[in-house]
């Protein structure tokens, strides 16, 4: 298997949640070595399932290292500068304060290691609300998202935490150019990235949208989304309650869906073309429900697939995994981890899934990590007996036993 890119590459996260361990998660798939560094309270993915790890630990902080440190003691900012000082890169997703009380801020980090790259991913970027705290849904609803995802007319955070993902997507391309500059300035090395930034650059054409309509109407008005702005693109139910997903986007799509579904529509000339049916669109929604609810979900993929039409069922997450597709080579990492298995959907565009380490435990490569940084046995005893520094397993946030009914 060839050498990967960032082979070689030692890479310091201090994360919690998502943001953080997601871009760190990128960047031990392009071959990084990262170092998971905790506090002993642990990542709060630690405890969010039955007082033990979540979903989100096994996904993204399989293939890394864990070393657990008090950064409020003066010996585990020690060994903290010390590890930074064999370092590539520190990213974190700390508060600012906290970033400023425990020592990690960019100052703090250069100075142990002047060319450090250092990335902060934190709520908001330069501004006046630099310090402000920011969360995932806190960025959708400053930059419009939730303002157009509303449930029962009450404005709603989106399931995924996209605003974290994509946060620390940027922070990985930011990284890597820093990383490609054979000089990078400081500045070019002091990279922030802000949730509220992120948000604005995921809703730039929204906005820009509106700014459009805003100059030609006079008046300000949204440009709607993709199924809406588009009749027949979207999710209908089919006879046995499968939902299926259509794209139906032009009125080549339009002419092959209403052949597939022996649609009446389909010679109805008022509905022939997008702008056309966007005048129509209660009836030509109508016509698409009733398309698809005569024919069960198989029915009605047969007939699709026949015709050439886009389109997926619309699964819900316990059969995602069963499709073929998503086992094909590179696409699923198999994972041990305290006696169950998982499939974890795979960095994408690789061919082959690298070898790797399950998620770690709490500081389980501690005693391995401080006698890599020149620490005797005795001192590293004694780091662990004072609590600067602590050496983990299972029996640290262990899942709260499941009763048995009856």
């Amino acid at each position: 298997m060839s050498q990967q890119p960032l082979s070689g590459r030692r890479v310091i996260e201090l994360g919690t949640m998502v943001a953080s361990p997601f871009a760190t998660h990128i960047l031990a798939n392009l071959g990084a070595e990262v170092i998971k560094v905790e506090p002993p309270t642990g990542d709060t993915t630690r405890t969010l399932v039955r007082g033990g790890p979540s979903g989100t630990l096994i996904a993204y902080s399989h293939s890394k290292k864990a070393i657990c440190l008090d950064l409020t003691t003066d010996e585990g900012k020690e060994i903290f500068r010390k590890l930074v000082a064999t370092a590539d890169v520190v990213i974190h997703n700390l508060s600012p304060s906290a970033s400023r009380k425990l020592g990690l801020t960019f100052e703090d980090c250069n100075t142990a290691n002047p060319s450090i790259i250092h990335c902060h991913i934190k709520g908001y970027a330069r501004g006046p609300q630099a310090d402000d705290l920011a969360t995932n849904p806190v960025a959708e609803a400053a930059t419009g998202v939730m303002d157009d995802h509303r449930i029962n007319g009450r404005p709603s955070r989106l399931g995924p935490s996209y605003h974290d993902q994509f946060a620390g997507t940027f922070a990985v391309i930011r990284v890597l150019a820093a990383m490609l500059d054979p000089d990078p300035t400081e500045q070019d090395r002091r990279i922030e990235i802000g949730l509220y930034e992120t948000g604005l650059h995921l809703a730039a054409r929204d906005l820009a949208g509106v700014q459009l309509k805003t100059q030609l109407l006079g008046r300000p008005e949204k440009e709607a989304g993709g199924e809406f702005a588009m009749p027949g693109y979207g999710a209908y139910e089919a006879s046995d309650g499968r939902w299926i997903y259509l794209l139906v986007m032009s009125d080549a799509h339009w002419r092959k869906l209403t052949s597939a579904l022996e649609m009446p529509e389909g010679d109805n000339e008022e509905m022939a073309t997008l702008r056309q049916r966007k005048k129509l669109r209660d009836e030509v929604e109508a016509a698409v429900r009733a398309g698809v609810g005569k024919f069960t979900y198989d029915e009605a993929a047969a007939r699709l697939k026949q015709a050439g039409v886009g389109f997926n069922e619309v699964l819900p997450l316990e059969r995602v995994l069963d499709a073929p597709q998503a086992h094909q080579p590179g696409k699923l990492r198999e994972l041990d981890f305290r006696g169950l298995h998982f499939e974890v959907p795979e960095f994408p565009g690789q061919q082959q899934v690298q070898p790797n380490l399950p998620p770690p435990e709490i500081g389980a490569h501690t005693l391995e990590l401080l006698a890599e940084l020149g620490y005797a046995d005795a001192e590293r005893t004694a780091l662990i007996e004072s609590g600067a520094a602590k050496q983990g397993g299972p029996e640290d946030f262990a899942w709260a036993p499941v009763r048995q009914k009856g």
